[in-house]
């Protein structure tokens, strides 16, 4: 080693985990799995090519602020597909998170990624956007607390449904129909950011201590309406706090982990839907982190079966180029992305496409209102109602 790249090692110190770090074998089974190599053809924009430069990184052997490092920090979906198909285990999304933490430090960190990390601090200012956007009262509604001194979990709701931070303001009627959907599920006032966004923008600590606060302020079960936000706070509180609205639904409403989807709902409570008389083609887009982080994506599906004929995309478990903040940092990337996904939900001829994380039902809506296109982005949660309503008329 030179002088160079023990001057770098000083300056990186210990970057990832050891162990996470030394688990990849380099086999290339990730290659076909990663959207950007399979853009680029360029083995550094690869998983197996990522991680030999997180290598480099923690050995020393590139300058910790490398222009190679800077760009392929910042050009990772972050969607994960990598590791279903690791014989290996990596776990790519944590070095990922433990790469940006270092990458993105201080000034480092992107603008947009910051300012919009700061925004989401501001609990009141969700609420009252929130109020502002006609989250109905129940949905606001406070949570009686056990008192001081009184059983653990008297009191306290079975389930707690989050709102989600931009959920609030972007798609209120996304909580809405949640809450039609489980009437029983609890939603306190005052709820702040999961951490996800910071978590996956060079702020692990803050990611961290803000699921921790979340799950103190929601009792009992987590229920989310994002798939995002369900795999970080799954990562942090637990898997068994944890549950995201389809994984829900398709067990029935109870709040265990199911082993296999179950039959959803009762035969009384949904509905099929209709377009022009005919019954609803329908298509599903995956969150990235629902489905490569939780293993969740057989359950949407299910309940899509029960009230509309499914298509299944090509690319269904590909990412959107949403990406959380992906789409704000890359927008060329993420729109290259985006059309050809538009342009595969166009050639399946259906009615609506629907999406299990809000900022893929914001990507999608983008693209499809862009190409001017008859096919309507819902989330699941909307569509279920609709299938609920269509029952009782």
């Amino acid at each position: 080693m030179n002088d160079t790249s023990r001057k770098a090692a000083r300056i990186t110190g210990r970057v990832f985990d050891p162990d996470l770090l030394s688990r990849c074998i380099s086999c290339g089974f990730c290659l076909p799995a990663c959207p950007t190599y399979a853009a680029t053809g360029d083995e550094a924009s690869s998983p197996r090519g990522r991680i030999n430069l997180m290598r480099a990184l923690q050995d020393g052997d590139l300058d910790p602020y490398d222009p190679t490092l800077t760009e392929q920090a910042s050009a990772c979906l972050g969607c994960r597909a990598c590791e279903p198909v690791c014989p290996a285990g990596v776990e790519y999304g944590q070095l990922l998170e433990q790469w940006r933490d270092h990458q993105w430090k201080g000034r480092r960190q992107p603008p947009v990624a910051r300012a919009l990390m700061l925004v989401t601090r501001l609990r009141e200012v969700f609420r009252v956007l929130g109020g502002l956007r006609r989250l109905p009262a129940d949905v606001l509604g406070k949570v009686r607390r056990p008192r001081p001194g009184k059983p653990a979990g008297a009191a306290t709701p079975e389930a707690s449904l989050m709102l989600g931070c931009f959920e609030q303001v972007l798609f209120p009627e996304v909580s809405r129909a949640a809450r039609q959907l489980v009437p029983e599920l609890a939603v306190p006032t005052g709820q702040g950011c999961c951490g996800a966004l910071h978590a996956h923008n060079g702020d692990t600590a803050t990611g961290e201590r803000l699921a921790h606060r979340l799950g103190e302020d929601l009792p009992g079960t987590i229920v989310t309406t994002s798939g995002g936000c369900a795999a970080h706070l799954a990562s942090v509180l637990g898997r068994n706090r944890v549950r995201e609205i389809s994984e829900l639904l398709a067990a029935g409403g109870t709040t265990a982990v199911p082993q296999e989807p179950q039959p959803p709902l009762s035969k009384n409570e949904l509905g099929e839907l209709k377009v022009d008389g005919r019954r609803a083609r329908v298509t599903l887009q995956d969150s990235c982190h629902l489905r490569n982080g939780l293993g969740v994506w057989k359950e949407p599906r299910a309940l899509l079966d029960r009230i509309a004929d499914h298509v299944e995309l090509p690319s269904a478990a590909g990412c959107c180029g949403a990406a959380g903040t992906y789409s704000l940092l890359r927008p060329r990337e993420s729109r290259r992305i985006l059309d050809a996904k538009v342009r595969e939900i166009e050639a399946a001829g259906v009615d609506y496409v629907v999406a299990v994380n809000p900022g893929c039902l914001r990507q999608l809506q983008t693209g499809l209102r862009r190409s001017r296109s008859r096919v309507k982005a819902v989330h699941i949660a909307e569509l279920l109602a609709q299938a609920v309503e269509a029952s009782r008329n």
